[in-house]
């Protein structure tokens, strides 16, 4: 373990920070927000983005450009992304109120869990209308086969509006290398997908020539006009190894929409491995694509995808400039994004970086003396988009309380209301002694960031998926370490069945030798830790530590599949949060565990369903041919 300490003198020359204090915030989304200091808006007083009647071949306003996340299926393919059915669920509600026009909710043919996942998200958020008449499109992703198209449609058909995406590759190097096929075979596998998605019912099917980026454009548009012809209702084309730059991209989509005839949307799919997705996406816009397709946070394969929250702001403020990218707009509610993006990085396990786009920690913070000067002034001088638009409620005027060991319960519900983490009734509860016990310990209040730290981490209903009737929950840590002996750690945890258990051990360190004591409390099989990081939530020897590990069971019965057919162990992520680094550590150890146990009564539940499925299949076949 390395551990970095930075300290500095308490008496020392003025920082900037106390030269030239951060200003007030003001909210832009909700008139009443702001002037009540309120914070983050209820979902009644937003007023949703407009958006044209959806058709799946056209769209009828032609500066309207559809949003198509696939955070749920390309997102959870990055390594160490797992997300349980149920996470998947919430995060599919929360784009739906961002606004999204399409959801690609899985890849149904990697597994019954994945299937059963889509099958969920179809059945609830497909079918969850707002007021204005939207509701999102439901889509199931699939290879250019007649299995992998079966279970993308029982998948998605649920839905209000289902879509099946099918793919298969272009580029040269693809067809011989990996298919081993001649492009007219693969013209014809198109072609057949394309019509065998269309005779079941679908009529909105997408088709993705895989790594069009560096196909042969005359062979794209040759491909591309047989499946427009077939049925295809959108043509996404994605540069899938990152390698296009946007004038290529941008002449590629002109390229296509000038040389394919028919009826259909033209859409994008960039990767970020030369971290050129946003703009290649920005540049089919303004070439003509009117669909852009992009995950939460850019989470995805390699360096990650298009992200939604960069090409969607950058529309949103660009769009409105005529010779920019032509009046474009889209159907995104901007106040909803912060939210999802925390959602996704809690579930997800993938850390957001600091300087991240829009959504970053230092994405509306201002170090420097010379900026913090133009904001006292202007806050325009330097914030190109006001915090508050993305859903950012974090001004300390805009809070308007200090949180210590003296505020109360409404205090507390107040304040996470105001961060976007609305609490109640148990839950209410339960945070507010963890809170208490926290506050109690620090002699300077309890910092937003920490407030967040803790209500994001295990045992929260922000925290991510857990089966609460599988869970085990700490009770007491007791640790006794130093230069003079083993490390020693007794733990006591309430099981599942709320009798208590506790055991001691000894270890390399004392968070080693608490993860054997927890190891040998649950005996969930021998489990691998894969990433152990701990940080402190804000400055100064008192702030909470928040402790995030990543694990996987050994014996590699958790698998995941990706959408090259390749599987890979699942792991299984969580946070905990505490003034002592050992408890903090213990908390998000715990919380994994509990995940990881949860999904695997979750997998065997599915496979016993499928199995009794099965068995009862049979018999009727027995049955009929008897008859």
């Amino acid at each position: 373990v390395v551990v970095v300490v930075v300290v500095a003198p308490t008496a020392a020359l003025p920082s900037a920070r106390s030269l030239f204090p951060p200003p007030p915030r003001r909210s832009v989304v909700a008139a009443s927000a702001s002037a009540a200091g309120k914070g983050a808006p209820a979902d009644a007083d937003v007023a949703r983005a407009p958006r044209p009647e959806y058709v799946p071949s056209r769209i009828d306003d032609p500066n309207y450009v559809r949003v198509f996340d696939t955070t749920l299926r390309d997102g959870e393919q990055s390594p160490g992304a797992t997300l349980t059915s149920s996470e998947k669920l919430d995060i599919a509600r929360n784009l739906a109120k961002l606004g999204v026009d399409i959801i690609e909710a899985g890849f149904p043919i990697a597994s019954p869990d994945d299937l059963e996942a889509v099958r969920n998200i179809a059945k609830i958020v497909g079918n969850e209308r707002f007021e204005d008449g939207y509701v999102p499109v439901i889509c199931g992703l699939s290879r250019a086969n007649k299995k992998d198209i079966d279970a993308s449609w029982e998948g998605v058909r649920h839905a209000i509006r289902p879509r099946i995406h099918t793919f298969i590759a272009t580029s040269k190097i693809h067809m011989e290398s990996k298919l081993r096929k001649t492009p007219d075979e693969v013209v014809q596998i198109a072609v057949d997908a394309v019509k065998y998605a269309r005779s079941l019912g679908c009529d909105d099917v997408e088709f993705s020539p895989e790594d069009a980026g560096r196909s042969d454009p005359k062979f794209l548009h040759r491909i591309l006009t047989a499946v427009v012809d077939a049925g295809a209702t959108t043509l996404n084309i994605p540069d899938t190894v990152g390698v296009c730059l946007p004038e290529e991209f941008g002449t590629l989509i002109a390229g296509i929409k000038e040389n394919v005839p028919g009826e259909y949307v033209i859409s994008t799919h960039c990767q970020n491995d030369l971290g050129l997705s946003t703009a290649n996406s920005l540049a089919g816009v303004a070439n003509g694509a009117r669909q852009v397709e992009c995950t939460i946070n850019g989470i995805g394969e390699r360096a990650g995808n298009a992200s939604l929250e960069e090409v969607a702001m950058a529309i949103w403020l660009r769009g409105q400039d005529k010779t920019a990218i032509y009046g474009a707009f889209t159907g995104i509610n901007p106040v909803y994004i912060y939210p999802c993006s925390k959602m996704v990085k809690d579930f997800s396990g993938m850390s957001v970086q600091p300087h991240k786009a829009i959504v970053g920690a230092n994405a509306f913070a201002h170090e420097s003396g010379i900026h913090q000067d133009g904001m006292l002034k202007n806050k325009k001088t330097y914030e190109i988009i006001a915090p508050e638009t993305i859903g950012y409620f974090r001004g300390e005027d805009s809070v308007g309380v200090v949180m210590g060991k003296h505020s109360g319960r409404h205090a507390l519900s107040s304040k996470l209301k105001q961060l976007g983490y609305p609490l109640e009734g148990d839950a209410l509860d339960e945070m507010f002694n963890r809170f208490k016990l926290v506050a109690e310990q620090k002699t300077g209040g309890v910092d937003d960031d920490e407030i967040i730290a803790l209500v994001t981490c295990e045992g929260s209903q922000f925290a991510g998926d857990v089966d609460k009737s599988a869970s085990w929950k700490l009770e007491d840590v007791q640790v006794v370490c130093g230069t003079m002996g083993l490390p020693t750690a007794t733990v006591k945890m309430c099981g599942p069945d709320g009798m208590s258990r506790v055991r001691s051990e000894v270890g390399s360190g004392p968070v080693d030798a608490t993860y054997k004591a927890i190891d040998g409390i649950v005996a969930a099989g021998k489990v691998e830790l894969v990433e152990y990081s701990v940080n402190a939530v804000v400055e100064g020897i008192e702030s909470l530590a928040e402790t995030r590990v990543r694990v996987r069971p050994m014996d590699s019965v958790a698998m995941k599949a990706k959408s090259s057919g390749e599987m890979e162990a699942r792991t299984f992520t969580a946070s905990g949060a505490d003034t002592d680094i050992v408890v903090a550590s213990a908390r998000a150890y715990v919380a994994a565990t509990n995940r990881m146990i949860g999904f695997m009564r979750e997998k065997a539940a599915a496979a016993a369903k499928e199995a009794e499925t099965e068995k009862k299949e049979a018999e009727e076949a027995k049955e009929a041919v008897a008859k």
